[in-house]
């Protein structure tokens, strides 16, 4: 029977060099920074979305088509978006655990959190200029 040497290894020394990628503070604030960046565009958004209803067309991309209006609604899609897209992703990463699937879900939030915020600003900025 050969002699083998066993080495206890202590749970910190296991994980050695497998450590932080040091990038979760910097997810974290960008989610603080676009909820509080959130709650006013909410409001304003909300405050033109009641003074448009009922409106025609028209009227509605007279109002859009001021300057003020325009670049507050698409700061709040803007906002809106890249929050949900961090959201996202930080979900993802906690729950989807094969690496496949992952990439995929990583992916497709990308895409849909992108497609989803340009639509919004196109939107905005067809009504406001007929780009």
């Amino acid at each position: 029977m050969a002699h083998e040497t066993k080495t206890v290894h202590n749970p910190p020394a296991a994980a050695r060099y497998y450590g932080s990628a040091h990038t979760g503070t910097q997810t974290f604030w960008h989610q603080r920074i676009t909820s509080v960046a959130g709650v006013p565009l909410t409001i304003a958004f909300i405050a033109i979305v009641i003074a448009l209803l009922g409106r025609s067309h028209a009227t509605t991309g007279q109002v859009l088509g001021s300057p003020l209006v325009a670049i507050v609604v698409i700061l709040f899609v803007a906002s809106i978006a890249y929050h949900m897209w961090i959201g996202m992703q930080e979900i993802i990463v906690d729950y989807v655990h094969g690496p496949v699937a992952k990439y995929l879900a990583l992916f497709g939030n990308m895409f849909f959190c992108s497609v989803v915020g340009l639509a919004s600003i196109y939107a905005v900025l067809k009504l406001s200029n007929g780009v």
